[in-house]
């Protein structure tokens, strides 16, 4: 029995059987009180309700990861807890990395065993170079606009491998698409492009790129979707990915393939907010050759690196404003996901310039 029926019983047990109650309240009066107190405490169960409900609906808000249309939630989405004063907020930020293996790499494989760390030498003998395996990069990163002086926040710079020297062979960056999403006074999403026109090459150094991108026209409750490929033919280097960046995140995640017989040092963020794990693969070569047997395929280690609802380095954290003793507390650092190649008899790679992430929201 909820509390508010207790009560009216209370009334009714003190209507029936105390003549002085009777006296003092009308029958009329009394129904009046006792639908009052019914009434207060309904409210407050449709309160505690609601309560439970955006408990609920906040753990249902993981973004979606599948691009090209925004859900309900994410239309309904203004933060939580800590970031429900942002300007603007990261919905979705992904990187996948996969590495696409060449004849010759399989030629190799098929004729004298697997490729591993104990005949990784025979990488130069069997010609298997940088030309013979290509990584594949996909980015996708999805922003909501909360506030109008979060439009900035729609303007990303992407660093990127293209070197001077015409020696070696510079990282592609294609199929670039980003398209804003609003909705207009009737309710109904617009979908429109974004011009390459808007689109600034800058030289970092001798050896990157940076491509300066500026999203007009964008207002409170946009919603950009950002992405693009990079096919790279050093294998030895992996982009780096920046888990916190200068606005909240609600999701972002590296989803990274590596061969085994390529070692990886990962420096992954040491924080409670990003989880990762790796376990075992395989990948298939990529070859149309009749002489190569079906489904070969090599052994490698799949990594998944995962930070969910982060905040900027700094911001305040409000949950702790009721403790004299915490109200100092805010976020943390979470450092720069990483990596470095390990194998023996492989190059280092010209890595990014000091400063630099791949992927960084203005």
């Amino acid at each position: 029995m909820c509390h508010f029926s207790v009560i009216c019983s209370t009334f009714a047990f003190g209507f029936r059987t105390n003549s002085k109650f009777v006296d003092s309240i009308s029958i009329t009066e009394l129904f009046i009180l006792k639908q009052k107190i019914m009434n207060a405490s309904f409210r407050k169960l449709l309160l505690l309700v609601a309560l439970f409900a955006c408990a609920s609906m906040a753990n249902a808000q993981l973004p979606n990861e599948k691009f090209g249309k925004p859900s309900n939630q994410e239309w309904d989405f203004v933060g939580w807890g800590d970031a429900i004063d942002a300007d603007a907020i990261i919905l979705c930020k992904t990187m996948k990395v996969t590495y696409q293996l060449s004849d010759q790499v399989a030629n190799f494989n098929q004729s004298d065993g697997a490729i591993s760390i104990d005949n990784i030498d025979d990488f130069s003998k069997n010609n298997i170079d940088d030309s013979n395996i290509l990584i594949n990069y996909e980015f996708r990163l999805r922003t909501k606009i909360l506030k109008p002086e979060g439009a900035k926040h729609a303007n990303i710079d992407i660093t990127y491998f293209c070197t001077n020297d015409k020696k070696l062979t510079t990282d592609e960056l294609a199929d670039m698409k980003i398209k804003v999403f609003s909705k207009n006074e009737k309710g109904k999403v617009e979908k429109r492009n974004v011009s390459t026109a808007n689109f600034a090459k800058e030289r970092v150094d001798n050896n990157y790129m940076v491509i300066h991108v500026v999203v007009p026209d964008v207002k409170a409750g946009d919603i950009i979707e950002y992405q693009y490929n990079i096919t790279s033919p050093r294998p030895h280097f992996l982009y780096d990915w920046a888990f916190q960046e200068c606005i909240p995140t609600v999701r972002s995640k590296c989803d990274i393939e590596i061969p085994s017989f390529l070692q990886f040092h990962m420096n992954v963020p040491v924080n409670k907010l990003v989880k990762s794990s790796v376990e075992a693969g395989r990948l298939a070569y990529d070859t149309n050759r009749a002489d190569m047997k079906k489904g070969k395929t090599c052994i490698t280690n799949h990594y998944y690196i995962v930070g969910d609802y982060i905040l900027p380095e700094g911001q305040a954290l409000k949950r702790n404003l009721g403790n004299a003793d915490d109200k100092n507390e805010t976020a943390e650092q979470i450092a720069v996901f990483t990596s470095q190649i390990t194998t023996a008899n492989i190059p280092q790679p010209a890595y990014m310039p000091k400063g630099c992430t791949h992927l960084k929201i203005k």
